[in-house]
């Protein structure tokens, strides 16, 4: 082990020559770097898990009765299983561990100008519940019974009471895993805020730290706010099921309408848990391809932050049709308009830094592109969902099926992909194929759009969700209806496809790409003074930072960028 550095909290750490073992680096590694590859690889193996599963269903619906390849026959007892697993893992085990906790782990420290977490012992055991939570959704799905079939929301009484839940096995096991997973998160984000607080490189006042900092710690900090009630009501809901209490069931004086409340006054916070970092991402990419500082930094920032305080007096949209009082109903219709007021300032201020920039489309650039189109098409498909009136007729409809995954596949894919391809370069220290990237993006991209804007059509025509069969309600099994339902299914089975482009261009690039310089996008921020990939401890000499994190095309100077911590 070389000499310790001191680093500018005052501490020595050992420096970045120390040679790890594979036990130190995968097994039990302490370095944030090995941590977050850790998260980030279980999340894409849980992306295989839960696309199989939206596979499965999606097959079930466009040809009901058939015999599925891979799969086999599909009761409806599989499909409820399939469908609520497809959600929750996509949402609980793709989406937070990779937006949230793999770039998190990974970023965080580079960007300040720290050698590791502040806590990496508790940044490890976050990563080994989850781990745990991953294996316990997974087995759930196969003890006897089958699956939890109550939907990613876990509505009582199907969650709950005896009498209608038919995997009681599967829906304990179920909401063990949930609860283990946040109880992973709780760690990992106390992690992330702290080493933001106290570990920044000198020089790096709150308005130079990059922006995907703030969004993955505003993000974490929305988390901690939020889920209390939520694991509350997870308690009451495993002594309904195991011990016989009977806190949501109403034959017993329980009240159902109890868990949705306090379900969604977690569960919408959660959109924006998982979507600031996404557009922290889109930040950071972007001004370093338009060549452009980014518009607004300081606005782009309090909108994250007044969508934060915003999100938690939204969350009774969800139950306009549950019996809410329609005078409550008015005010949460206006606090929902009211929200997507500041994330689309964010959007355009995004579109502006665009503005007369030198672009440069590459890979993560498209991605980042992409990302805002297909969101501000889920921002506008939300507003009639925010009418109470209209929800009336859109609850639980294909209507809204097509809304969420124009809000969460941008968020979970299209803001992962661009985060990915951008970043690859400094976590593996070799580039991705560029034409194999731009292959991946146009037929996601595409084929994500076919499977999902007919999915409107379908809702405005009346097509409500979780059916297992339409051949067995005549009026939605019409010709024109079935068709665009095989329409969507083939589109799914292409956009499948191309995630294998993904997969083998990911593999590959890590042992056969072009090796990456330690700057290959002439970005600013500080990961990129690092080796590529960075050494244990990260910096050969820790960085002063002398301005912010988007100094591109600054008139009088040659080079069109101007890294953080080069000196006047």
């Amino acid at each position: 082990m070389s000499e310790a550095a001191v680093h500018p909290d005052g501490h020595e750490h050992d420096h970045h020559d120390h040679e790890m073992t594979f036990v130190e680096k995968w097994i039990f590694p302490l370095d944030h770097k090995y941590i977050g590859k850790q998260y980030l690889f279980t999340g894409m193996v849980m992306a295989l898990f839960g696309g199989f599963l939206a596979y499965a269903f999606r097959m079930q619906l466009a040809w009901p009765g058939t015999d599925i390849p891979l799969f086999g026959h599909m009761s409806p007892a599989e499909y409820n299983a399939a469908v609520t697993n497809h959600g929750t893992i996509m949402i609980f085990w793709v989406a937070m561990p990779v937006l949230i906790a793999a770039f998190g782990n990974f970023l965080i420290p580079l960007m300040v100008g720290a050698d590791d977490m502040v806590f990496p012992r508790l940044n490890r055991l976050s990563y080994q519940v989850f781990l745990l939570s991953a294996i316990v959704i997974v087995a759930s799905l196969f003890v006897p019974g089958g699956g939890f079939g109550g939907a990613w929301t876990a509505y009582p009484p199907l969650s709950a009471v005896a009498a209608y839940n038919l995997t009681p096995q599967g829906s304990t096991m179920w909401l063990l895993a949930v609860a283990l997973e946040f109880i992973a998160f709780l760690i990992g984000g106390i992690n992330f805020i702290t080493t933001a607080m106290n570990s920044r490189a000198p020089g790096m006042t709150w308005e130079k730290v990059p922006m995907v900092v703030w969004m993955i710690c505003i993000a974490s900090i929305l988390f901690m706010a939020s889920v209390g009630p939520l694991m509350a009501g997870a308690v009451m809901l495993l002594f309904d099921q195991t011990i016989g209490t009977g806190f949501f069931d109403p034959a017993r004086g329980g009240d159902p309408i109890l868990w949705q409340h306090l379900f969604w006054f977690f569960g919408h916070p959660e959109v924006y848990v998982v979507l600031l970092p996404a557009t922290g991402m889109v930040a950071e990419i972007v001004p370093t391809f338009a060549r452009k500082k980014l518009f607004g930094y300081k606005t782009v920032l309090f909108t994250a932050i007044g969508t934060g305080v915003l999100s938690f007096f939204v969350w009774a949209h969800h139950q306009f049709i549950a019996g809410i009082d329609p005078r409550m109903a008015n005010v949460f219709t206006i606090t929902t308009v009211l929200i997507s007021i500041p994330i689309a300032e964010m959007m355009f201020l995004y579109i502006a830094t665009l503005y007369g920039g030198s672009i440069r489309f590459t890979t993560p650039m498209l991605w980042a592109l992409g990302f805002i189109f297909a969101f501000l098409i889920g921002g506008v498909t939300g507003i009639p969902l925010g009418a109470s009136g209209a929800d009336i007729y859109f609850h639980d409809s294909y209507f809204v099926i097509a809304h969420f995954h124009f809000t969460f596949f941008p968020i979970a894919f299209i803001g992962t992909f661009a985060g990915l391809t951008y970043w690859y370069p400094k976590m593996f220290g070799r580039m991705m194929n560029e034409t194999l990237g731009k292959i991946h993006f146009w037929g996601t991209m595409i084929s994500f759009h076919c499977l999902f804007i007919p999915m409107f059509v379908l809702g405005l025509a009346g097509q409500h969700r979780r059916i297992y069969d339409f051949t067995n309600f005549p009026e939605l099994g019409v010709p024109f209806l079935q068709d665009i339902r095989v329409f969507c299914t083939s589109a799914l089975l292409v956009l499948l496809a191309f995630q294998f482009v993904f997969l083998y261009n990911f593999i590959v690039s890590m042992f056969r790409g072009e090796k990456a310089s330690e700057n290959p996008w002439n970005a600013n921020t500080l990961e990129w003074a690092t080796p590529s990939p960075p050494g244990h401890g990260n910096f050969k000499e820790f960085p002063n930072v002398y301005r912010g994190p988007y100094e591109y095309s600054v008139p009088d100077r040659e080079s069109d960028f101007w890294p953080q911590h080069h000196p006047a």
